[in-house]
């Protein structure tokens, strides 16, 4: 789960900040002065630091300092009142990611919070490049026909520096071809880094992907680089650009042809050398058509094809992905790898998986957090998955159970429903997201990281 510390010594601000926080999922750790939190910098423990500049005792910059020297991957965002505006300013040129003005609106707050930690993984990402591509191709498993030919067309574009686009359904497994291209490729050892274009409005995909010039609008106190810099030499990878819009479609045109970004509210452009990746679940050929799509771009991007099947058309690889699935909870968790019963097996291999991939992994996890023992059996899979529906309650009630079986069971169901999207499990159930995890708490269901990423 991420994890947030508040450094805040009012008290009523400190109370709301770690609310506001907790609300959208985060762990949330907060203390009263700047002193401990310097203290717990060198710690690794936080994603992120939001902090108050004026403290009596240690204050704000002593913890971006302490962050900055001791955990430099940590965004640290300022909170500052009114008169503070020109110390929040100085501190952004000491590389604090960002400020808010007290009063804070909440809306904002989120926002900010958002886009820190969104950076914070980008950079991650970026900066992190994979020595081999064995561990990275290992992700995309198994050996249907259909895959096969995924196989051989990776291998075969992978070493060139086309202009690659990966279709499919939500959940196949866009992302892990994208990651596959780039480690076999000359452009292993540089940055691979992905962007969603759903997940932003257009004007910040704007300033995500190009930059943005220091004055260039409201809030933008410093000068930022943008992922086609971040990606220079490497691979950028953008999912579902059959949503972007169309000045954006405009603008990528514009430096798929001239090499160049130009930063927003920036004068001079800056040469880039991207190899570029996209993927959407759209038929980007009908958007053509219609004109929602620009047709010179999706001739760009669209210079070799990679197609990835739905998973109900490759049910042969549904016991190579449950093996798979298993043994990445067990390293992941430290436990001995849980196994999948026969029955479980054939159920498993019966559904139609309209979510796919991603679905399946969701189920297994599930399961095997709900299991009594270290093996899977029908009853610990979805409700959706193993029989019954939620329209029909004698496929619900049939083996009376207790009450908080059934929450338990609905529960797992919406989940399953929203790809593991805590925050839109929440939005569906009704409930806010603490209420949620308690909930699953009480089931003794694991209640993990809340993953509110999009579809690849």
């Amino acid at each position: 789960m991420t994890k947030i510390l508040v450094v805040e010594d009012d008290a009523v601000a400190r109370d709301l900040l770690r609310e506001i926080l907790s609300a959208e999922g985060f762990e949330v750790d907060a203390v009263d002065d700047g002193a401990p939190a310097v203290e717990r910098a060198a710690s690794g423990r936080y994603d992120l630091v939001v902090s108050d500049i004026r403290m009596e005792r240690v204050g704000g910059m002593d913890v971006l300092r302490a962050f900055s020297e001791r955990a430099p991957g940590t965004p640290v965002i300022l909170i500052t009142a009114f008169g503070d505006v020109t110390g929040a300013m100085e501190a952004i040129g000491h590389g604090a990611y960002d400020y808010v003005s007290k009063p804070f609106n909440v809306e904002e707050l989120r926002q900010t919070v958002a886009r820190a930690l969104e950076r914070r993984r980008l950079s991650a990402e970026a900066v992190a490049a994979p020595k081999t591509g064995a561990a990275q191709v290992a992700e995309i498993e198994g050996k249907s026909p259909r895959m096969l030919d995924v196989y051989k067309l990776v291998a075969r574009v992978a070493p060139t520096t086309a202009t690659v686009l990966v279709v499919g359904e939500s959940g196949t497994g866009k992302e892990l071809v994208a990651r596959a291209i780039h480690t076999r490729s000359p452009r292993a050892g540089k940055a691979f880094v992905p962007v969603n274009c759903t997940a932003l409005s257009e004007s910040l995909l704007e300033s995500e992907l190009f930059g943005h010039a220091r004055g260039a609008f409201t809030g933008a106190v410093a000068a930022k680089r943008g992922l086609f810099e971040m990606a220079n030499d490497g691979t950028l990878f953008l999912d579902e650009i059959g949503d972007m819009g169309p000045k954006m479609q405009a603008q990528l045109l514009r430096v798929l042809q001239d090499g160049e970004v130009r930063p927003v509210g920036g004068t001079e452009s800056i040469r880039v050398d991207v190899r570029l990746v996209c993927a959407t679940n759209r038929d980007l050929e009908a958007d053509v058509k219609t004109g929602r799509f620009r047709e010179d771009l999706y001739f760009r991007i669209n210079v070799v094809t990679v197609r990835m099947p739905p998973l109900r058309e490759r049910a042969g690889d549904i016991p190579i992905l449950v093996r798979h699935f298993l043994a990445k909870i067990a390293r992941r968790e430290s436990r001995s790898e849980a196994s999948v019963s026969p029955e479980a097996l054939e159920v498993l291999c019966r559904h139609s998986w309209p979510g796919n991939v991603r679905e399946l992994e969701n189920a297994i996890e599930r399961a095997v957090a709900v299991a009594k023992g270290n093996v899977v059996l029908p009853s610990d899979l979805p409700v959706e998955v193993y029989g019954g529906s939620p329209a029909e309650p004698g496929g619900i009630f049939d083996d009376r159970p207790t009450l908080s079986e059934l929450e338990k069971r609905y529960i797992a169901l919406i989940l399953t429903e929203c790809g593991g999207n805590k925050k839109k499990a929440a939005e569906r159930l009704g409930i806010d997201r603490r209420t949620l995890y308690r909930a699953l708490e009480r089931a003794g269901v694991a209640a993990g990281s809340d993953d509110d990423g999009e579809d690849s």
